[in-house]
């Protein structure tokens, strides 16, 4: 489900009227949902970084915990947003060497994006 939550009328306004300049460019109707904020429940540990725990070897490689320590992760995110299909190489490529992995696994992901495009 794509949703956006707002917490204010002019949240409200801005996210409708960004969905309607968005809906004119579109050629398939947008299925956004447009909801008041209600409360927030963080997903359960195996659906954090969803993307990225697909690919297990990474996972291990990154070293990190199930739980706060994935959620918490930058570099996590930025993976998982990768694999799962969002980015350019050329954007992955300016920024892969700042996430203190290794070549290996810079390489793996690079294999994916490419996959993708």
């Amino acid at each position: 489900m794509s949703a956006i939550f707002f917490h204010d009328e002019e949240q409200k306004h801005l996210a409708e009227k960004t969905l309607e300049e968005k809906q004119k460019t579109s050629s398939q109707h947008i299925k956004t949902s447009i909801l008041p904020f209600k409360e927030f429940y963080d997903a359960e540990d195996y659906h954090q970084k969803y993307q990225l725990q697909r690919h297990h070897a990474l996972v291990n490689a990154l070293d990190l915990e199930p739980g706060e320590e994935l959620i918490k992760s930058h570099v996590a995110a930025r993976i998982n947003g990768y694999v799962g299909g969002y980015g350019t190489l050329s954007n992955y490529d300016k920024e892969w060497k700042t996430w203190g992995i290794t070549d290996k696994m810079a390489q793996y992901i690079r294999e994916e994006v490419a996959a993708s495009a």
